[in-house]
């Protein structure tokens, strides 16, 4: 549920307020990079109502493997290019934004290839 209340609220911003976006990242924004962003809002914003839609579904193991898939690979992602640019450009907005995207990368890695309600079991 809260990846896709985050999804949401990044589709909203990045739909209707694109420029302001770039401009906090430090981009100036011209006609192609803003539809560029604003179909990237469109597309947070699928992702969104995909994970929304799917709250109350067991996620884990072989259930709702493409769900969770697909997400870990978004996350996982945007989050590793997140980090290089980052890195690169030594913007803070950029990290914080990379934390973000990789935390719910590990999140959905580890439902993605962890069986649901079963504890791991040891083998020393």
């Amino acid at each position: 549920m809260s990846s896709a209340i985050f999804l949401a609220l990044l589709g909203l911003v990045t739909s209707f307020g694109p420029e302001e976006v770039l401009r906090t990242h430090g981009t100036v924004p011209d006609n192609a990079t803003l539809l560029l962003v604003q179909m990237m809002g469109a597309l947070y914003l699928g992702f969104a109502i995909l994970n929304w839609m799917a709250r109350g579904v067991i996620i884990g193991g072989i259930y709702a493997r493409p769900l969770a898939l697909g997400n870990f690979l978004h996350f996982g992602m945007v989050g590793m290019m997140l980090s290089k640019a980052a890195i690169v450009h030594g913007a803070v907005q950029l990290a914080t934004s990379a934390l973000v995207f990789s935390i719910f990368a590990i999140w959905f890695g580890v439902v993605s290839f962890k069986h649901p309600g079963k504890p791991s079991q040891r083998h020393d």
